[in-house]
């Protein structure tokens, strides 16, 4: 009889139900264990409902940070869990008033530090650093031989980017760049491979084998999305064309630069797909900069659209953004559409605090208050019905 209702419930809510081959590295507290895990170690820690979207949305990052930082023998942090469905009282103990709710809680101190920015890799484990400082790094100096420069084989065509020199390297020609964190495991498994493959191409003139570090260079990581470590980009003129998402051994991933180099280029299609985008002013989108936003979202509705220029997505939206614009009914209503570049230098504070985690994100506002993210199909006629619910009635 239990057996049956546990099928039913997973039937239902398959989210809540976990399988047995399911690893779970992030530590589950419990008001049992709660106290006595903090007074022992730092932790970081996730109040979450298994209801919540956004919290489905994070927890697979959550247990890939949690792989990385807990499975160490001298963690210096703790990558930790609490389900408020079950433990209530604990959660209204720590000020959880929304889901996910993430907590820092350092060694020796009372008080806990709330994480308020983006729940990205980079974003959060700069945030871990800062609460442990620079005398208590998350990761050995040991833990990165595999990426320093004295270990690179002599010859190496290996191209170490930066603030510097990122923007004006990858601005022409083809790129393979590998986005990682000296702490990461798997980053740090990839390294000689990743070495290898720059000495196997060292020769090969139309194509750089390049590395960039996101945990001294994040806003660039930001800019391309990276979420996790290590993740892998084909880089075309300045533009993302692909991530890679094969094996990562050095024959695999000699065959893709062999492919992406032999293919016929992309390079033609994207630019038609921008000459659209730049088309899209004239349907009656409101650009937005950091500027302006407070004063354009402070009265009516507002609709806006955070973007990357270069994000396939972004692309794809860019043509049904603009019909929704043009929209006769929804000009009559007063509605404003709107659009923010996420990647404009002046942009990138405001896109942080309004919660941005990836592109294209829909967030609607009215006399200045975000009333959500749409997170439904982004088709003419369905972002249409929102906006009519917005507005709460069928003028539209």
């Amino acid at each position: 009889m239990i057996g049956k209702i546990i099928f039913f419930l997973a039937l239902l809510c398959p989210s809540i139900v976990l399988t047995e081959s399911e690893e779970n590295f992030a530590r589950a507290l419990s008001p049992e264990t709660f106290d006595k895990a903090i007074e022992e170690n730092n932790h970081f820690v996730m109040f979450f409902a298994p209801w919540c979207g956004h919290c489905k949305r994070l927890h697979p990052l959550w247990e890939q940070l949690a792989e990385m930082m807990n499975v160490k023998e001298d963690a210096k942090v703790i990558i930790a869990k609490v389900d408020c469905t079950e433990h209530q009282k604990l959660c209204a103990q720590h000020e959880v008033t929304g889901y996910p709710t993430l907590r820092f809680f350092k060694l020796g101190e009372t008080e806990s530090v709330k994480f308020k920015g983006s729940r990205d890799m980079p974003a959060m484990t700069e945030f871990i650093q800062q609460q442990l400082g620079s005398e208590n790094e998350i990761y050995n100096e040991d833990d990165e031989e595999n990426e320093i420069e004295k270990d690179v084989p002599a010859g190496n065509k290996l191209v170490e980017l930066t603030e510097n020199n990122f923007a004006m390297h990858v601005s022409s020609g083809n790129h393979f760049v590998k986005f990682y964190a000296p702490w990461c495991s798997h980053c740090q498994r990839l390294a000689p491979v990743w070495d290898e493959l720059a000495n196997a191409l060292q020769h090969e003139t139309s194509v750089t084998i390049a590395k960039i570090d996101c945990t001294l260079y994040r806003p660039i990581c930001q800019d391309f999305e990276v979420k996790s470590y290590p993740i892998l980009l084909w880089i075309e003129d300045g533009k993302k064309i692909e991530k890679f998402s094969g094996s990562r051994t050095l024959e695999d991933l000699k065959a893709y630069v062999e492919k992406m180099l032999g293919g016929a280029s992309k390079k033609n299609e994207i630019e038609q797909e921008e000459d659209q985008w730049k088309e899209e002013d004239l349907a009656g989108v409101v650009q937005l900069t950091a500027d302006a936003f407070e004063k354009t979202i402070k009265s009516g509705i507002t609709f806006v659209k955070f973007y990357a220029p270069w994000c396939g997505h972004c692309q794809k939206l860019s043509p049904v953004w603009d019909q929704l614009a043009a929209n006769t009914h929804v000009k009559n209503s007063g509605i404003k559409i709107a659009k923010v570049d996420c990647t404009q230098s002046n942009n990138k504070e405001l896109c942080q605090e309004q919660l941005v985690e990836g592109y294209p994100t829909l967030f609607a506002y009215k006399n200045g208050q975000k009333l959500g993210e749409y997170e439904g199909i982004r088709s003419l006629e369905d972002l249409n019905n929102y906006i009519v619910k917005l507005v709460g009635h069928d003028e539209l």
